[in-house]
């Protein structure tokens, strides 16, 4: 890219705020924030139109009250970003309850395979995004959008053929107003509604869901988190699976998640057939990336924004997270997994793209391989503009030290150090 195309945010520190993020930080007047699990849910229950089975209780109501907890003890979050949490838990909840009436309705559903998805993990920042945009065009796997991840479920009657979705233009409104706050995501991560989104936020049908991370800092959340097996929260991600491919097929899927590289072992008890493909990038890139991100971001939701403090708990969460992948990687052979290294794939991606097939057992026919080799032309790299970084600076990172800490990773896998 040229020069005139890098994009440097230089107010992440004291950020400049307009009309539009100040009234975000404040939220919105008549919401409660103080609510409680029995709240939430009760508002949950009057989305539905008055449902009331959220089905086999594997512990949402404690994960959710542990989460409530860790909010509160929050100081920096502004009301509006508690609020716009509590809003998602809410969502999500409605979201189970139609689930399982549903199920309830159409018990065949639960009949419903889930063979031989194709499973990618790795860190966030990871290039994760755009391998399973990328596989996606391929026909023959289903994958998961933006809008579907928000609302499973439709709440009314499908729309008339050739009429857009009402769930999809729900998702295209928020996300917009959210972008127009926040130019250079896009730049970033885009949030598009037809985009291929993370099964992590089927994990919020379960209230175990990690991207709660992202918007907070709750290490309450997350030492409960770590304290307990999530296998349970997986198989019911694959359920919520099985309702997604009752609405449309085909059956098997191609699906991504940062949270799925700390969880491979309850991944692999969830899904025993699956094909494994796992990222792997340079750590203090990842965190250049990804402070930056969140700290753009944190001008909605913080007061201070404290970027500092965003460095400090993210390179301690990569840590655990980079430790639980080792722990667990052996859950997976390699007649079944890959190990990429993030180097290896942008230097090489239609290699990278023959070998998943290859492990996958999915022939090349000149159909996908047109499809595909046609997202790269359409999709380069830095699109949108490049950001450029200052962990340094901005974030009084000591990036030598940042190295040390996380060489046991780089011990474990060839992973090239990035400036």
């Amino acid at each position: 890219m040229t020069a005139s195309a890098d994009i440097v945010i230089d107010d992440l520190a004291s950020p400049r705020l307009t009309p539009a993020i100040i009234a975000a930080r404040k939220g919105p007047a008549k919401f409660d924030e103080t609510m409680g699990v029995t709240d939430i849910l009760a508002h949950a229950s009057a989305l539905t139109d008055g449902l009331t089975d959220f089905g086999e209780d594997t512990g949402f109501g404690e994960r959710l009250a542990v989460v409530l907890q860790s909010l509160a003890e929050d100081e920096g979050l502004t009301r509006g970003g508690r609020i716009t949490i509590i809003d998602h838990a809410i969502r999500v909840m409605a979201n189970r309850l139609r689930i399982e009436d549903l199920v309830k309705r159409h018990p065949e559903i639960l009949e419903i395979q889930i063979e031989k998805p194709v499973i990618i993990a790795g860190l966030p920042r990871s290039g994760t995004t755009h391998l399973v945009n990328w596989l996606a065009r391929d026909t023959r796997l289903r994958s998961l959008t933006l809008w579907e991840s928000e609302e499973p479920v439709p709440a009314a009657p499908p729309p008339p053929p050739g009429e857009p979705d009402p769930r999809a233009l729900r998702t295209a409104e928020f996300w917009g107003h959210f972008e127009s706050m926040l130019p250079h995501m896009a730049a970033m991560h885009g949030m598009e509604a037809s985009s291929i989104h993370e099964d992590n936020e089927l994990l919020y049908m379960d209230l175990n869901c990690y991207s709660w991370e992202f918007q907070t800092r709750i290490p309450r959340w997350i030492d409960h988190y770590f304290a307990h097996d999530r296998t349970g929260s997986y198989l019911y991600e694959k359920k919520v699976l099985q309702v997604l491919t009752w609405y449309r097929g085909p059956a098997r899927w191609i699906l991504k998640s940062p949270q799925h590289m700390e969880n491979l072992a309850p991944l692999k008890a969830a899904f025993p057939d699956a094909t494994l493909v796992i990222t792997h990038r340079d750590p203090v890139a990842v965190l250049r990336s990804l402070t930056t991100m969140l700290s753009y971001c944190d001008r909605i939701r913080r007061d201070p924004v404290d970027p500092p403090g965003l460095a400090r708990h993210w390179a301690a969460r990569i840590e655990r997270l980079l430790r639980a992948c080792i722990d667990q990687r052996d859950a997976w052979g390699q007649d079944q997994s890959m190990d990429v290294m993030f180097h290896d794939y942008m230097a090489d991606q239609e290699g990278t793209m023959r070998r998943v097939y290859d492990l996958a057992g999915l022939p090349m026919t000149a159909e996908a391989e047109g499809a595909l080799l046609g997202y790269l032309d359409e999709n380069p790299r830095h699109a949108h503009g490049r950001i450029l970084y200052d962990l340094e600076g901005v974030f009084d990172v000591d990036v030598a030290a940042l190295r040390d800490r996380f060489a046991f990773y780089f011990d474990r896998f060839p992973v090239r150090q990035e400036d």
